[in-house]
């Protein structure tokens, strides 16, 4: 699903207008980058919780020569899905 059909689903859901939906989605969606940016975890009971990864810089080494290269760090996004969303997700389990 992409966000312009998720977009259209809640306008549909609430009987709003698509612009006004597209302002919720952009809200929210701002909102959750900035909370991500400045470390903070987000957390959605029953679907899941989103946080930040922090991958240190190490040292590498390149395949073809075996030589060590230097692997700069980066940040990633970790989300691991909540009870209720793992239970629809594998009701045999």
């Amino acid at each position: 699903m992409t966000k312009s059909e998720l977009t259209k689903k809640l306008a549909e859901q609430f009987k709003i207008p698509l612009r006004h939906a597209q302002l919720v989605m952009d809200a929210i969606f701002d909102t959750m980058t900035d909370a991500l940016l400045a470390g903070d975890k987000i957390i959605m009971r029953g679907f899941g919780a989103f946080t930040l990864k922090v991958q240190r810089d190490r040292i590498g080494h390149n395949p073809q020569t075996n030589r060590p290269i230097q692997i700069t760090g980066k940040r990633l996004i970790a989300f691991k899905p909540g009870r209720a969303l793992f239970a629809l997700l594998n009701p045999e389990i």
